[in-house]
């Protein structure tokens, strides 16, 4: 009889592990997807300043080899 009983409480143990196991994979994949949430709307407002940043200095006349007004 101990070694049923021995047994039962290794399987408690082991689907007691098993839950937690579950809870916490699913905690660590909301998180995962939560940050490439994040990281794909990061990456998308980069590109978007990057084409802004890049409209911008086209805009602005760069002189041809000029001195400064200084020499």
């Amino acid at each position: 009889m101990s070694d049923l009983k021995a047994l039962g409480e290794r399987i408690d143990l082991l689907e007691s592990r098993l839950a937690f196991q579950d809870d916490t994979i699913e905690t660590l994949n909301k998180t995962v997807t939560e940050q490439w949430t994040k990281i794909d709307a990061l990456t998308r407002q980069l590109v978007a300043l990057r084409e802004r940043l890049q409209e911008a200095e086209s805009q602005v006349p760069r002189p041809a080899n000029e001195p400064p007004p200084h020499y």
